[in-house]
């Protein structure tokens, strides 16, 4: 289990949304290079880094910025948000991005996704998917900035990728994001007894680090975390223990 600090850009800000909302921002007084800067200094190997305005508008909005954390070293970046394009990922791997992170795509243009995956291989490329459970409790796929509602669900997205060798899939139970409430286990859990193979990033609901335990129980290879980072829910020592490699 490996915590992935989350750094989530608006307006080229640090902000975090509640329940996805982004009429529900909080901002942070902290600008992205230095925070970039500050994971680094606790030892991460990765930080999860989300384009909001490019989740919403379908284009990626802060490329420039996030090609200049890039450049400055570890940790590596994973980016996600407004990756519509082949294109896209292609720059972005070039400009020094560790792993690209195609969510709506998945969804609307999946043999482009999938021809992705082949091309640059799955460690360098990985889903988000973001989900909302239905009465049922079943886990619905949610698109464009969690803006759209899709009958798609987890289970049948990923199966669409595995012959193709996908290898990470970051999963965001919606109702959990920005709340800290912990996360969804059960859903994790599942999530890994259904797909074993695949190596599970749980998002949404992480408060502090006994939930990193819980979670690395279920079976989930890593969690991303954001808010309680932000506001000093993790410990010094928790941090470093968490986020190498």
């Amino acid at each position: 289990m490996r915590l992935l600090p989350s750094m989530d850009l608006r307006g080229g800000r640090c902000v975090r949304l509640l329940h996805g909302d982004f009429d529900a921002e909080t901002r942070y007084d902290v600008e992205p290079r230095s925070l970039h800067a500050r994971y680094r200094e606790l030892g991460a190997a990765w930080l999860h880094v989300v384009d909001l305005d490019g989740a919403k508008a379908g284009q990626l909005a802060h490329r420039d910025a996030i090609a200049g954390i890039a450049a400055t070293g570890l940790p590596q970046l994973q980016v996600g948000g407004g990756v519509r394009s082949r294109g896209v990922v292609e720059d972005l791997l070039a400009a020094g991005v560790g792993r690209v992170i195609v969510g709506s795509a998945a969804i609307e243009s999946p043999d482009d996704v999938s021809s992705w995956i082949v091309e640059f291989g799955p460690e360098r490329v990985g889903l988000a998917i973001d989900v909302r459970l239905d009465d049922d409790g079943v886990p619905r796929v949610q698109t464009r900035g969690w803006l759209r509602s899709t009958p798609a669900t987890l289970w049948d997205t990923v199966e669409r990728f595995v012959p193709q060798g996908l290898r990470h899939v970051l999963c965001t139970d919606i109702a959990r994001d920005g709340a800290l409430q912990g996360p969804n286990l059960a859903l994790y859990t599942e999530c890994a007894r259904r797909f074993p193979a695949i190596a599970w990033q749980a998002s949404g609901g992480v408060r502090d680090a006994t939930d990193l335990e819980a979670l690395a129980v279920t079976g989930a290879t890593a969690a991303v975390s954001g808010k309680a980072l932000l506001e000093g829910r993790f410990d010094e020592a928790a941090i470093r223990r968490w986020v190498g490699p």
